[in-house]
């Protein structure tokens, strides 16, 4: 069983889909730890309701933050680092040294990169008045979107989509998508 660290920024909502993935035996990942860099973060109180081990890290709590968290991955054996929706840029030495996955609101290449997540990758695939979307599994490395894609899911807009209900669509397709990334990665 491989160990995996969730870092998240404000709920996590893919930390849910892989902690129930795990409880019903669909991945054979441990998770280890979770991570926040934002004091008010849901996530860090649904760790502590599942008894997880959880941290927050910022430049508020520690000087070197990248420092502590590589001490981190390296006291609790990391395998894998899940990204949920965590909001910090990741250094190239934790891309480096750990495989580090994201879930990205979109079918990257497309609506990938600095400033394109949530709400504003919905707008942009509204306004760009395209028929798919999706959700993206990949690999992070130093540059916003551009690791290796592991896994793609998509869905068809409807006629009259929204970015609010095509953002309510990526969320409920997203759930399956980080499941079937990370079985997919893990064989």
């Amino acid at each position: 069983m491989k160990n995996i660290a969730i870092f998240a920024s404000h709920n996590g909502s893919g930390f849910d889909a892989i902690y129930r993935a795990i409880k019903k035996n669909k991945l054979n990942l441990n998770i280890v730890f979770v991570l926040s860099n934002n004091t008010q973060a849901k996530v860090l109180q649904k760790a502590k309701d599942y008894g997880l081990t959880h941290y927050l890290i910022n430049a508020k709590t520690d000087k070197n933050p990248d420092y502590m968290i590589m001490e981190l991955l390296k006291k609790h054996n990391c395998h894998y680092i899940f990204l949920s929706g965590y909001m910090k840029k990741i250094s190239s030495t934790i891309c480096n040294n750990y495989k580090v996955i994201n879930s990205h609101p979109a079918l990257l290449p497309k609506y990938g990169g600095e400033g394109m997540y949530g709400k504003f990758v919905h707008e942009a695939v509204i306004a760009h008045k395209e028929k798919t979307s999706g959700v993206t599994i990949h690999e992070v490395n130093e540059f916003y979107d551009e690791g290796k894609i592991l896994y793609q899911e998509s869905l068809v807009l409807s006629e009259h989509e929204s970015a609010l209900s095509l953002e309510e669509k990526i969320k409920t397709l997203e759930q399956t998508a980080i499941v079937n990334g990370l079985q997919r990665c893990l064989n």
